[in-house]
């Protein structure tokens, strides 16, 4: 596989995930009700960030959303349905911006595959290349005050004892190491699926290590610097 088709393929799997994302509420019937299931399920998500899964109660998002609280019992009879829906939502956005923000870099990629196809060294420039993009998304993640993080740990935790939320969250984190795996396919690794793994957990731990300590106070070097150090074994250096 070349790293031109490494690079595509996530982003296509990324818009399918998107587009399957599947509700369990109530169905809204009109405009101005789909509206006001959404304004629902982005309260849900916003007390999420503020006081994790356990503050999601029909009084407080009907509060949060300015809604009576027999708009919230009248989309989710369940709390349950609610907290998957405002799940669901997430991961349909998420995906949808991981498609947007893959399809950004594609043009990236396959200069630098052309590249390694003249000189394999130029490996190295893919390992960089990838450590500058994960460096700067987490950066603008958190610089931007977005609760996408925050949100995703919580559903992860969620995710621990709730069976049914899992195959979606497992779904969603699939899109990470499939970027991962081709990435380090591209850099030569010999055993692409177990190294992904290792890539996505790094990731991972800056990511939190971004929400522990702030972005101010991260201490960039030294994440690059595990990183780096990870693709360096993967490509030679």
């Amino acid at each position: 596989m070349n790293l031109s088709s490494a690079a595509q393929c996530p982003v296509r799997l990324a818009g399918e995930l998107a587009e399957s994302v599947q509700y369990r509420g109530r169905k809204a019937s009109r405009q101005g009700s789909e509206q006001r299931r959404l304004s629902i399920l982005d309260a849900a998500l916003r007390i999420t960030v503020r006081e994790g899964l356990r503050g999601v109660r029909h009084r407080a998002v009907a509060a949060e959303a300015g809604v009576p609280l027999s708009a919230t019992t009248y989309y989710f009879d369940d709390i349950q349905d609610l907290i998957a829906d405002s799940f669901a939502l997430f991961v349909k956005r998420s995906s949808a911006s991981l498609a947007t923000l893959w399809a950004g870099v594609d043009e990236d990629f396959r200069r630098i595959a052309a590249a390694i196809e003249q000189d394999p060294g130029a490996r190295r420039e893919l390992a960089t290349h990838f450590i500058d993009l994960a460096v700067a998304h987490v950066q603008s993640k958190m610089r931007e005050h977005d609760d996408e993080l925050l949100v995703e740990l919580a559903f992860r935790q969620e995710a621990l004892t709730n069976a049914e939320l899992r195959p979606l969250f497992l779904a969603h984190q699939s899109l990470r190491l499939s970027f991962a795996e081709r990435a380090v396919r591209a850099m030569g690794s010999s055993a692409p699926f177990e190294d992904a793994q290792v890539l996505t957990t790094l990731v991972l731990r800056m990511e939190y290590h971004a929400i522990v300590d702030g972005v101010d106070d991260l201490d960039l070097e030294a994440q690059r610097a595990v990183l780096q150090r990870f693709l360096d074994l993967i490509v030679g250096a």
